[in-house]
């Protein structure tokens, strides 16, 4: 495996580095070939946020940025891209950003080792909302990838809100650009890290490399890295492909690019149905939304992967591409095996197609339609699911007249629960119908046990949260710990010896 060239722009300066191997991580880059330690590696899987960095890229004539983990992000993916570190915030007169300072006044670090990480989470926050407020939930999001081991959040969130109030500190976005764009005019020779910018170039090296590794954002491919060890002799980055780092919005359909990140992908299915919105953000930390493609959880098919068993209850379709031409099939025909798909070695996964949402008009009592998804984990965000499932389910005249359901962690791969879909089609929404139901989908599937969930735990929860489902249906409020308020400690407890 012949290594080669990165270029980059580095807190505003321009980078290059020789003979950089395919496999070799941007935090090993910035550590230990650019001396910038202030990135941390806490984790090596994307799960703390420690090694957070801010990247920035043209997109439509714009400067977009946003904090990925740099811990499972190949270096040669931000070859042309900008890229800043917590090194890179302090102004040029010496002066802190106002991340900084706003981190100092608030006394947002305690031990320090996660501050360098919630610094750059709190840098990307900033750029996004440049002159906007923030408010407590949108800090909260912003910081979901990052953890933090003494219990500091509340002033972290503080230092969130209080960052704007502070004068202004604007990035020169046509400067970069112009500095961004002369580099991709001269594009470094590819050898092992192949980057095709058009579709046409994507799949004639695919014909060409069969057996080179795909990759899109690397959230889960850059774990096999710094894991297993594991050396690929070719890769492929399938994220500058022009065509698909589009979402096509057709009257009745989006047609998601596999290279559209999550953050996009979820954005433009959330605008569509609304009810989404906790889902999306649960999915995991704002990091890994943000570099992690919607192409690749598909593509990569792990059973415990989120977004198939919504894809699938919504009755999207993949399309897979080759110099051969395309074929179209349902997302769940795309699995054979546990991460084992039809796809043949010259194919490529292009578009998912999701149906979009009927917006008919609801009577009252006569025509209803619901889609929810569920995720049970261990932490509420930035964890891997125990079990999901989703449900797109209308009700005509309290008759069931459309059901589909997929699930996640019960079998090899993402699957359909077809069982269950013809035990509610056609039957009166009620709740015979419902205990019927769940009994018919906690038999339907046989989990492992594994160090998420038992098996058995599983089941059960399957059953419970098809009826959770139903008394949602029903108008219940109750059954969501999101929407329970805190107690009143002082009204409960007035009078009480304590």
């Amino acid at each position: 495996m012949k290594p080669q060239t990165i270029r980059f722009l580095k807190n505003g300066d321009a980078v290059t580095l020789h003979a950089v191997p395919a496999t070799r991580t941007l935090l090993e880059v910035l550590r230990e070939d650019l001396h910038c330690t202030g990135t941390k590696e806490g984790c090596g899987e994307g799960d703390c946020g420690a090694c957070t960095v801010v990247i920035g890229q043209e997109r439509d004539g714009k400067l977009h940025t946003s904090a990925i983990n740099s811990c499972i992000r190949l270096a040669h993916s931000v070859d042309g891209l900008a890229v800043w570190t917590v090194e890179g915030l302090t102004q040029d007169n010496g002066e802190p950003h106002p991340v900084q300072e706003s981190l100092a006044k608030s006394h947002g670090s305690q031990c320090g080792f996660c501050t360098p990480g919630f610094a750059m989470s709190l840098f990307g926050l900033y750029q996004k909302h440049a002159g906007l407020s923030i408010d407590r939930t949108t800090a909260q999001n912003a910081l979901s990838g990052n953890l933090c081991r003494c219990t500091g959040y509340r002033p972290i969130v503080q230092a969130a809100q209080a960052m704007q109030q502070l004068p202004a500190v604007v990035l020169d976005h046509p400067k970069i650009l112009k500095a961004l764009s002369a580099m991709t005019d001269t594009p470094a020779a590819q050898d092992a890290y192949l980057s095709p910018r058009n579709l046409k170039s994507l799949l004639q090296l695919r014909k060409q490399w069969p057996d080179a590794q795909l990759v899109a954002g690397c959230t889960d491919v850059g774990l096999w890295v710094t894991k297993q060890h594991r050396e690929f002799a070719k890769v492929i980055d399938t994220t500058r492909v022009k065509e698909l780092r589009y979402i096509q919005d057709y009257p009745h359909h989006l047609a998601i690019g596999a290279a559209v990140t999550l953050a996009d992908a979820f954005a433009a299915l959330v605008a569509d149905r609304p009810q989404l919105q906790s889902f999306a953000h649960r999915f995991a930390g704002l990091p890994v939304r943000n570099s992690g493609t919607l192409g690749g959880n598909v593509a990569n098919g792990s059973p415990i992967g989120d977004s198939m068993p919504l894809l699938i209850s919504l009755g999207a379709q993949v399309i897979l591409m080759s110099t051969r031409g395309n074929r179209r099939m349902p997302l769940e025909n795309l699995y054979t095996g546990y991460r084992k798909n039809v796809m043949q070695a010259d194919e490529v996964l292009a578009w998912i197609v999701v149906p979009k949402a009927n917006k008919v008009t609801p009577v009252p009592h006569t025509r209803s339609q619901w889609c929810e998804v569920y995720k049970i984990s261990k932490r509420f965000e930035d964890d891997i699911s125990a079990v999901c499932l989703a449900l797109d389910i209308h009700i005509d005249k309290a008759v069931v007249t459309h059901a589909s359901i997929g699930v996640g962690g019960v079998a090899a791969t993402p699957v359909r629960a077809r069982a269950t879909e013809k035990a509610l089609l056609g039957k009166p929404w009620n709740p015979q119908t419902l205990q019927d139901a769940m009994e018919c989908l906690r038999n339907e599937f046989s989990p492992i046990s594994d160090m998420r969930a038992s098996s058995s735990y599983r089941r059960e929860v399957l059953g419970n949260l098809l009826w959770r489902f139903w008394l949602e249906s029903q108008g219940q409020a109750d059954v969501d710990l999101q929407a329970l308020e805190p107690l009143d400690l002082k009204r409960n407890f007035a009078g009480a010896a304590l």
